[in-house]
């Protein structure tokens, strides 16, 4: 075997793969290399490009801000006018162009007006405010204006005749007091359940100061319209609709709607409810302070007073016997305390919640029916010379009696009385004399005075009672009872009773 000859036929294949594998790599880099230098070359063009572009745009964005030196910047507006792209001497010929045929017109709320240049002597007069303006701009940030547009304000430059101005105006017709309507405040008001907020209303009354400013600014400016509300050239209205003043009354106010008052007026009833309270909380739309309707409470309280008194009122009433009477004079009665009732009343419609109560009284009576004496009282019939005492409805008691002497001008008077009080073993003096001494002076066992010095008393000096005897033995005024008589009288009787005299 030839070991030799293996070997070397194995080494020239290793060294035939080893030069076939360094071709390919070598043809491999060559290709990768081409790649990368292609790359390379639209880098560099789109550079170029990208970098011309850039070129280009600042060429042109400094060429602008080079403009706009001297020019006034896209989207500028000066008093309304579109300046674009002017110089001042071409805004200025423009303003020159358009002096002669100038007319500014007043927007007002019901309609227009106007000034004419020409009635003015109105005439344009070069300035350096144009100027002014134009350096003053933002030239290297011209193109924000693009979306941001600038309205400038300023003093073009005119003369006019300033006495003639101020006739037109006076002649305008927003000027003529007669036209112009005032602004009303909002203000709550009563709709259906509760207290809802009026809307404010903004009138035509000028403001003049603030109307002749606007419109020297407006000319001076060379405006060509001018919107008085805008402006704000009316007198507007103090307090809108959610003026915390406004919201606040209207709260207050329906916070006294939660009230409701009953009067207890057994067996009838009067009720202050929200129906009536309403009409009674009122605003001053002024300052938006809550009050009352103080005549109308009073008024309230006055009908009420009206219907239920019956102090010094004359009152039917059912004598003892059956018969029909009309009995006026005396004390006795139902009387409201118009004042404290007042203040009464006021009081719980601001506290906002329910009461039944009865109103305050100066003076009481016993029942609220047709006869308000009530059912238990006592009774002196002075035509009959007869007296009662009536308790629950019935007559417990009756007695003839001895009552003042008529001609004597002693007459017991007519009337509703109460008892003032009652007590045991009185001396009953009358009208005491120079000496010290009385007119007269009468022991008696039972005194119960009902009208000043007039009472039920007992009279051992009366031989009789009843009948005439009053005409020629009458007393002083006062009711004279046999003993025994009074005696009952005085146990059924007590203080705050009423007693009935009548014919």
């Amino acid at each position: 075997m030839d070991i030799s000859g293996k070997k070397e036929e194995k080494y020239e294949e290793d060294v035939h793969i080893g030069k076939e594998e360094t071709k390919g790599e070598e043809t491999k880099v060559t290709e990768e290399s081409k790649e990368d230098v292609k790359k390379h070359n639209i880098g560099k063009k789109i550079a170029i490009i990208l970098g011309s572009i850039v070129g280009v745009l600042a060429v042109v964005y400094f060429g602008f801000s080079f403009y706009f030196g001297s020019h006034f910047i896209f989207g500028t507006k000066i008093n309304g006018t579109d300046v674009s792209m002017k110089n001042v001497s071409q805004v200025e010929d423009y303003m020159k162009r358009q002096v002669a045929d100038y007319t500014l017109i007043i927007e007002k709320a019901d309609g227009e007006e106007k000034i004419v240049g020409k009635e003015i002597d109105i005439e344009y007069l070069p300035s350096e405010e144009l100027t002014k303006l134009v350096e003053k701009q933002e030239k290297f940030l011209w193109i924000r204006n693009l979306w941001e547009p600038v309205e400038l304000k300023a003093s073009v430059g005119v003369k006019y005749d300033k006495k003639a101005l101020a006739e037109e105006i006076k002649e305008l017709e927003c000027m003529d007091k007669k036209r112009q309507k005032k602004s009303i405040n909002a203000y709550p008001a009563f709709k259906n359940t509760k207290f809802e907020i009026v809307p404010e209303v903004v009138g035509t009354q000028i403001n003049r100061k603030k109307f002749d400013a606007v419109v020297k600014e407006s000319i001076n400016g060379f405006q060509k319209k001018v919107n008085l509300s805008k402006e704000g050239c009316y007198i507007l209205p103090k307090y809108v609709s959610d003026s915390k003043e406004v919201v606040k009354a209207a709260a207050n106010m329906n916070s006294y709607l939660g009230a409701k008052i009953t009067y207890d007026m057994n067996p009838k009833k009067e009720v202050v409810d929200a129906s009536v309270i309403s009409k009674w909380v009122k605003v001053n739309k002024k300052n938006m302070k809550v009050t009352f309707d103080k005549k109308a409470v009073r008024k309230y309280i006055e009908k009420l007073a009206d219907k239920y008194n019956t102090k010094w009122t004359t009152r039917n009433f059912t004598t003892a016997t059956g018969n029909k009477v009309k009995i006026d004079g005396g004390d006795y009665g139902w009387l409201i305390n118009e004042e404290k009732e007042y203040e009464a009343l006021t009081k719980d419609i601001k506290k906002g919640k329910a009461v039944t109560r009865e109103p305050k009284y100066s003076s009481r009576a016993a029942s609220h029916g047709e006869m308000d004496v009530g059912d238990t009282y006592a009774e002196v019939d002075l035509s009959r010379q007869k007296a009662y005492f009536i308790k629950n409805g019935k007559v417990v008691l009756e007695s003839d009696v001895v009552t003042g002497n008529p001609n004597k001008g002693n007459a017991t008077p007519q009337g509703m009385y109460s008892l003032t009080y009652k007590t045991r073993n009185a001396v009953l003096r009358g009208q005491k004399k120079k000496d010290g001494t009385y007119s007269y002076e009468s022991p008696v066992k039972y005194w119960m005075p009902f009208n000043g010095g007039i009472g039920f008393h007992d009279a051992s000096w009366q031989s009789s009672f009843g009948g005439n005897r009053y005409k020629s033995h009458g007393s002083h005024g006062c009711v004279n009872m046999p003993r025994e008589k009074a005696a009952k009288m005085y146990e059924l009787i007590s203080d705050g009773f009423p007693v009935v005299c009548h014919y």
